[in-house]
């Protein structure tokens, strides 16, 4: 599979697979942990979550600025992985819940995501364009989109199981405590300790309580609190797991450093060449203003696509928690498991999708990296079509009814959201892995790590956009919900149709 690839492709796919690890442990859990510590509602934590996912990637334009000034892509590498360990390790401290100073630990806990997010935009832009350079030696050249996919491929077997570790290690400390999960139950304690559950709730909570505790519970407040603590701390411990990931991923790095290409010595030897090198070096000016045009175009387009990828950790868990049956052929399961599904696909979809690439190559037919692009967005409206059909079809409540009575009365099955995973993953790989091979291929030499930051910075802005998804989850009908995102993808798609050939012409 690597054979005809360079050697540094797995060293860089090894470090980056424990930092996606400890990254997506994380991710699984954001969201729910803020509600269930602090009793966030969903479209609070849905702005703190869209802000942190912007500076997960806009702060790659920042690092990308740094690894270019100062040429020293490795040392920048490095810096982020110690960062985002750090960062880790702030949230993976427990503290009580109910929190007794709000104010104090929220803003603790968005230092610490505010440090995973700067130690991601040292690294993950950085290490790209690394692997970008890998493919600028002719002799790997034609491999480029192939290379990226299979860099993008490998990294997600990391991102597989880190939501199996997140939910092992809370649901263990729930056992451990003589609980059981429930997902309804941390919105429920808080409006319980509020006191502004409706007598409908607190009944669901009464019968809920006895389920997960296995007696009857006289003392609702007293058993909210428990359970909230104990629930909480579980979170606490789950980010733990992101740190040794963030240690194997460090280690990893540090003893492959030298299979990575050396930018400053790349400089050297072509400062020092003959004119045909020079001249790939200092572009014609002309020339990089249009390359750069051009990425930036593609740049805006993919901002709607991501504002409606990325719900997978937000709506699309809200979603899993709140309006799906947890419970897949008789065993029950956790509502974070569902984000194991999209790079479980992206492992086994990766290999097929190569080979349809690989079969067009070798009949002349292979499509364009544009238009590669362009069909993915038309396959991720599909994903979010079968999303608006199936909660359209089931008349699922509003959000602020299921609030009322403590529970969704309509509770669909789980094969809706993992088959919406299904088609959304197929649609992120004509996507991601290559754009970040167009970006490679485009970008004028001397601008690629700033322009792997606006690749990133550009997933940013869509990701600054989730929160308009929280919001109008709890504000109107579901299925109308799923509906935007089909538009924007929609309109994601003829957008880069119109600007095709002029794509085309400037990737050749």
């Amino acid at each position: 599979m690597f054979d005809k690839h360079p050697k540094g492709l797995v060293a860089a796919s090894l470090a980056n697979l424990g930092e996606r690890f400890g990254f997506y442990t994380m991710m699984a859990i954001l969201v729910l942990f803020l509600q269930a510590k602090f009793g966030l509602t969903g479209s609070q934590a849905g702005i703190i979550y869209a802000t942190f996912y912007f500076l997960i990637y806009f702060l790659a334009l920042a690092g990308g600025l740094i690894a270019d000034k100062t040429r020293n892509y490795k040392g920048t590498i490095l810096c982020g992985l110690v960062l985002m360990a750090l960062g880790y390790l702030i949230l993976a401290v427990p503290s009580d819940t109910p929190v007794k100073n709000q104010t104090l630990t929220l803003t603790v806990t968005c230092v610490g995501l505010f440090v995973i997010a700067f130690g991601n935009g040292l690294f993950k832009g950085n290490l790209q364009a690394l692997v970008g350079q890998m493919y600028d030696n002719p002799k790997y050249a034609e491999m480029r989109d192939s290379g990226f996919s299979l860099f993008y491929m490998f990294i997600n077997v990391g991102a597989i199981f880190a939501p199996l570790a997140a939910v092992g290690v809370r649901n263990w400390w729930l056992s451990f405590n003589g609980f059981m999960y429930n997902a309804d139950l941390p919105a429920l304690c808080h409006g319980q300790l509020n006191g502004t559950l409706s007598p409908e709730a607190s009944g669901t909570l009464t019968e809920l309580a006895a389920q997960v505790s296995g007696g009857e519970v006289t003392d609702l407040t007293a058993f909210a609190a428990t359970y909230l603590n104990v629930f909480s701390t579980g979170f606490h411990y789950a980010f733990s797991v992101a740190i040794v990931a963030m240690l194997i991923s460090l280690a990893i790095y540090l003893v492959n450093k030298k299979r990575f290409p050396d930018m400053n010595k790349a400089v050297a030897k072509e400062t020092t060449s003959d004119s045909s090198a020079k001249n790939a070096v200092e572009m014609d000016p002309q020339e990089v203003k249009q390359r750069i045009l051009a990425l930036f175009a593609v740049f805006a387009v993919v901002i709607f696509f991501w504002f409606s990828f990325h719900q997978n950790g937000l709506t699309l868990t809200y979603f899993a928690k709140e309006y799906t049956d947890l419970n897949l052929f008789g065993m029950p399961i956790s509502a974070e498991l569902f984000q194991s599904l999209n790079p479980f696909f992206v492992v086994c979809l990766t290999p097929l999708v190569m080979a349809v690439f690989a079969n067009q190559r070798a009949r002349g037919k292979e499509l364009s990296t544009p238009k590669k692009i362009a069909v993915g967005m038309g396959i991720a409206a599909t994903g979010f079509l079968i999303m608006a059909v199936g909660s359209f079809v089931s008349d699922l409540p509003l959000h602020k009814e299921i609030i009322e009575l403590g529970s969704s009365p309509v509770k669909v099955t789980p094969v809706l959201l993992m088959a919406t995973y299904l088609v959304l993953t197929v649609a992120e790989l004509y996507i991601s892995p290559l754009g970040i091979s167009f970006v490679s291929k485009v970008a004028p030499p001397k601008y690629q790590g700033i322009m792997q930051g606006g690749w990133l910075c550009a997933t940013a802005l869509g990701n600054q956009l989730l929160f308009i998804g929280a919001l109008l989850y709890e504000s109107i009908p579901i299925w109308l919900t799923w509906m935007v995102f089909v538009i924007a993808c929609c309109i994601s798609m003829c957008t880069m149709l119109v600007m095709l050939k002029w794509l085309e012409r400037i990737a050749k």
